[in-house]
């Protein structure tokens, strides 16, 4: 497939701190990129340069065979761009927000459309409501709304689930696999790693400015075991000194250590039995296939090995 985006050796900065540090990535035409990162990584800046909202200090960005930075009103009507924050007018209700956008996009014909989208995002009962009486979670819908209503050939979406109830999000993951269907590609920024894992056919991991590693799923699981052993336990102490003894990977956040078995009934006993040996009480333990959530705690704990 050709590439409908081109990104190469991107850097920019704010005052002394280097955001990002010359980073390339493509993206083929009709496919689903999402851009993984942790806060402040630089996922929105990239972003912003890449719809012309900021200008890049170095490094070139082409969208649909357009240079950003030579042809940036053409650039503008190729992509529609969704952000962190939910851009709707507050006066007007959710069905005038729509029919605005369809309008100024020229659109003929839309009421079935608009219906439709307030039925997908579960917005018909407020519909006729000043969208100021909206929650945050349902001005994010109808933003979202919005951007869909006449869906363009490249959609940026930036963290779009944050703030959805689970029933609107898989609302969206399923709309978002009928754009890609219909030959729309979507550039994508989350936190969720379970959202890029079942939508994405090509993720990127961004730690620190750089990209640590990029490819479909099944390539960057690639750096690790296919199969671990996940143990639980009840308090950081007790996790450290588990690492300490059988290795493995630490989850802090779930208390977790992910230890390579390959389903190897001996290697499981093993673990097991030493732990046991050391008094060391495992509260749950899991045979998992290697999932996006461990490559990327792996990029950035390393990364963070490396700084120390």
């Amino acid at each position: 497939m050709q590439d409908v985006i081109d990104v190469v050796d991107l850097e920019k900065a704010f005052s002394d701190h280097k955001v990002l540090d010359k980073i390339s990535f493509h993206v083929p035409t009709g496919s689903i990129f999402a851009l993984l990162g942790t806060n402040g990584s630089g996922k929105t800046t990239t972003v912003k340069m890449m719809t012309t909202l900021l200008k890049p200090d170095k490094g070139s960005i082409t969208i649909a065979g357009l240079n950003i930075m030579e042809r940036p009103l053409e650039v503008q009507k190729e992509f529609s761009l969704t952000g962190q924050f939910a851009a709707v007018d507050e006066v007007l209700t959710g069905r005038e927000n729509l029919v605005l956008i369809a309008k100024l996009r020229h659109m003929k014909n839309y009421s079935q459309k608009i219906d439709e989208l307030l039925t997908e995002f579960d917005l018909q009962e407020a519909a006729d409501r000043p969208t100021q009486t909206y929650s945050g979670g349902m001005r994010r819908k109808l933003d979202l709304a919005m951007s869909l209503i006449d869906p363009p050939k490249i959609l940026f979406l930036d963290e779009p689930t944050t703030g959805l109830d689970p029933q609107a999000r898989a609302a969206l993951w399923q709309m978002i696999r009928a754009l890609k269907k219909a030959g729309v590609t979507i550039f994508l920024t989350t936190q969720y790693l379970e959202e890029a894992e079942q939508l994405a056919d090509t993720v990127a991991i961004l730690n620190q400015g750089k990209i640590a590693i990029q490819g479909t799923v099944a390539e960057v699981k690639k750096h690790l075991p296919k199969e671990t052993l996940e143990l639980t336990f009840a308090d950081e102490e007790t996790l450290a000194a588990a690492e300490g003894l059988v290795g493995g990977k630490i989850n802090k956040e779930l208390l977790a250590l992910n230890v390579a078995t390959n389903s190897n009934v001996e290697k499981i006993t093993q673990v097991l039995n030493q732990l046991q040996e050391a008094k060391l009480e495992v509260l749950t333990f899991t045979q998992k296939q290697a999932s996006l959530d461990d490559v990327f705690f792996m990029v950035v704990e390393n990364r963070e090995e490396e700084e120390k």
